[in-house]
């Protein structure tokens, strides 16, 4: 007989994996699916605005995190979810090698990396293209590399990157940024960094590896190649919602729509963090919506076994 069980969350960045704290404290059966631990958190070099923490790596913040889901009970699943249905009062998840089921779900699997969409990103991909200047930033040391953007994502990679490689070129299309202004005042202070702004890339040339880019400045439309060893690119994310497009609503953006309870319009299936519809996308604000989901599972739980308990959050011995 196929194993039920009580909750299975789909992704383990902030909003998943604080919702695998919170269910498994109300002892629910609980398994967590993940194609990595922490999500985009977890690329973070530096988090210094979660509560309690004056500074901590994203790393390490989403390693505690899964720490603490893995002392109240969670399990963890390192498979890609395809599809997700519901059959009856079951949910169906079917990864690549087999199908789990559950009585409730959690959708909460992020976001993923927008593409440039120009010659040789897909072609040096891992061959000088990177999205991650945490994880691949080491392998430029003393190199000379561009990230491309200007939100705090890329502001954040450009102050990692400044204290590891020999120069760093920013590439933003406009003439100024979209991220917090403490952090464009930490790069413009920083000799090794040069702005180039109003421009865009074209193209990444390279042989085995990449060589340089091709940059069109929107304004006077001249354009001029920067050789350098690596790109970053840090333009934003996207939400790939196919494995649930035929199970819930989304809006334009693909982003699954919740209400003020993380209820999607399908009973027993909740939405957290930044795969949904909420406004701001900040790891605090997805744990935070990973919990109200885990709760908001629960309470859905105990109606379909005609029980009601108070939400208290006070653990179980």
């Amino acid at each position: 007989m196929q194993e039920i069980f009580d909750l299975i969350i789909i992704g383990a960045g902030p909003a998943g994996l604080a919702a695998g704290i919170y269910a498994s404290r109300r002892k629910l059966k609980t398994l967590i699916f993940a194609k990595n631990i922490g999500g985009q958190a977890a690329y973070a070099s530096q988090v210094e605005n979660y509560p309690g923490y004056e500074a901590i790596s994203g790393f390490d913040l989403m390693q505690k995190f899964q720490k603490q889901a893995e002392r109240f009970g969670c399990d963890f699943k390192y498979e890609e979810v395809i599809e997700v249905k519901k059959e009856k009062n079951n949910f169906i998840i079917r990864t690549g090698s087999t199908e789990y089921k559950s009585l409730a779900i959690i959708l909460a699997f992020g976001m993923t990396p927008r593409n440039l969409n120009v010659s040789g990103e897909k072609e040096f991909l891992g061959r000088g293209v990177a999205y991650c200047a945490t994880c691949d930033g080491p392998l430029f040391r003393n190199k000379t590399v561009a990230v491309v953007g200007g939100g705090n994502a890329a502001l954040e990679s450009v102050l990692y990157l400044a204290s590891i490689c020999k120069k760093v070129y920013q590439i933003h299309r406009r003439d100024e940024f979209t991220g917090e202004a403490i952090l464009v005042d930490k790069i413009k202070g920083i000799k090794n960094v040069e702005l180039v702004l109003d421009s865009v890339v074209t193209k990444i040339n390279g042989n085995k590896f990449v060589q340089s880019v091709e940059v069109e400045n929107l304004k006077t439309k001249m354009k001029k190649e920067i050789a350098l060893d690596g790109v970053f690119i840090e333009i934003g994310h996207v939400v790939n919602a196919k494995p649930v497009k035929n199970l819930v609503k989304i809006d334009e953006n693909n982003a699954v729509i919740i209400d003020s309870d993380c209820q999607t319009n399908v009973a027993g299936c909740f939405g957290a963090g930044d795969v949904t519809n909420i406004k701001y996308k900040q790891i605090v604000i997805s744990a935070g919506e990973g919990a109200k989901a885990a709760l908001s599972a629960y309470k859905y739980l105990q109606r379909l076994e005609n029980k009601e308990s108070p939400l208290f959050d006070w653990g179980n011995k």
